[in-house]
C-alpha cells in the first residue's frame, strides 16, 4: 500500500474505507471512502454532514477502531415482540378466522336489516 502523505491527490488513489480521524481536524472522525474524505462526520456519538473544505489535509488521517459488537445477539428484529418463539399453526389460524367470521352476531354484508337496506 502506499505511503499516504497530506496530500489530497495521493489519498484519492487509496482503498481506505471506514472511519478515520479527520484528515482536515475539524471534527474527531471523518468517513472515508477509496481513500477519499466525505462529507459523512462523527463528533463522539453524533453523526452528522460537513462537506470536506478544498485544499491540502491538516493531519494524516489514522483509521479509528471500531468497538467490537456482541455479534448477533445484541441486534434487534422488528418482529421480536411478537414472536412467541414457536411457529405459526396456519391451519389453526384459518380454523380461528373463520369462528370470527360465522359467529353468531357477526356483521353479513349480504343480510338485509328491517329497513331493506345493507348498511
Amino acid at each position: 500500500m502506499e505511503q499516504l502523505t497530506t496530500d489530497r491527490r495521493t489519498m484519492s488513489y487509496e482503498t481506505l474505507e471506514g472511519w478515520f480521524t479527520d484528515p482536515y481536524e475539524l471534527h474527531e472522525a471523518r468517513w472515508l471512502s477509496n481513500g477519499k474524505p466525505t462529507k459523512l462526520v462523527r463528533d463522539g456519538e453524533a453523526t452528522s454532514y460537513d462537506e470536506p473544505p478544498e485544499g491540502e489535509f491538516t493531519r494524516v488521517p489514522e483509521p479509528i477502531e471500531s468497538e467490537p459488537s456482541a455479534g448477533p445477539s445484541d441486534l434487534l428484529r422488528a418482529d421480536d415482540a411478537e414472536s412467541t418463539g414457536t411457529p405459526m399453526d396456519a391451519g389453526g389460524t384459518y380454523m380461528r378466522q373463520m369462528d370470527a367470521v360465522w359467529s353468531d352476531g357477526a356483521p353479513l354484508p349480504w343480510v338485509y336489516d328491517i329497513k331493506g337496506s345493507t348498511d
